[in-house]
């Protein structure tokens, strides 16, 4: 090897050594900027809680404490992330805004509706919940086609999922679109809507504390869709990898199903009260 060629050869590991001295602070400071090293550095696990929507989450009004499936959820994650939880209300129409501004780090109880996933990225599934409706006295659909006339008024609760299916499955009926679950279900009560869908987890609540608001039925064909975590899309998968092992694990132990039960049973939803035809 001649002097021109030993000298060739020093510069490329001198271009090589300092491409990567660039290349590694760049990824430092991704990684340091990442969901999951904020939450280890801060010690803090910022996450959302909707008022009024049992079993889900749930505002002690008087002292302000939340419970809930979720927030069961919530807690054990920060537990195992050596973190404490930090709660922020928010809606269901408002929560992924809340994750894109950086507001909260997890959302629980979210469906991956590909409009979402356009702006956020979601986590393996915590359960399947089933669509069903609250259907007032009288009125009892077998099929989702026949609710999906004009002369059907169904009461959908805005952003929500239930509202995002309604408009897929039920384009044809008179969808009532109003601000909260309750303000839907309070329509059918009051004669405004014949029907309000809700998903199982809701509607079961929903009628043991009232039950002359209607009845659950579960229209055919049965549809279910996955309930997952969303969470903020970025460079570093390590915060949603995190997760998705920690939900597996408590998936496969039972403890995820000792979750919903324990909630449902916090309001008065019992084993016995879950029609057949709803599995989560």
């Amino acid at each position: 090897m001649n002097r021109r060629e030993f000298a060739g050869l020093l510069g490329l590991a001198g271009a090589g050594a300092a491409a990567t001295a660039l290349a590694t602070p760049a990824i430092a400071q991704q990684t340091a900027g990442s969901t999951f090293d904020k939450i280890r550095s801060s010690k803090k696990l910022r996450v959302a809680g909707i008022v009024g929507t049992e079993p889900y989450y749930h505002k002690d009004i008087a002292t302000g404490e939340w419970t809930g499936f979720c927030m069961s959820m919530a807690r054990d994650l920060a537990k195992s992330l050596e973190a404490e939880v930090e709660i922020s209300e928010t809606t269901w129409g408002n929560a992924v805004l809340d994750l894109q501004s950086n507001k909260i780090d997890i959302m629980f109880g979210l469906s991956p509706t590909p409009s979402r996933a356009l702006v956020v990225e979601f986590t393996r599934p915590i359960m399947q919940n089933t669509f069903t409706i609250i259907a007032k006295s009288g009125m009892e659909p077998k099929s989702w086609e026949e609710l999906n006339k004009p002369e059907v008024r169904i009461a959908v609760d805005i952003g929500s999922t239930h509202d995002l299916f309604a408009r897929r499955v039920l384009p044809k009926a008179t969808l009532v679109a109003l601000k909260t679950p309750d303000e839907a279900t309070l329509a059918v009560q009051s004669g405004r809507a014949d029907a309000v869908i809700q998903v199982a987890m809701l509607s079961l609540v929903t009628v043991k504390k009232n039950p002359n608001v209607g009845k659950i039925v579960v229209p055919g064909p049965i549809v279910r869709q996955p309930t997952c975590a969303g969470v903020r899309a970025e460079d570093s998968p390590r915060f949603r990898t995190f997760v998705d092992n920690w939900l597996e694990f408590n998936r496969s132990s039972g403890v995820m199903s000792g979750w919903i039960t324990s909630s449902l049973e916090l309001v008065g939803v019992q084993k016995q009260d879950i029609p057949s035809d709803i599995q989560f």
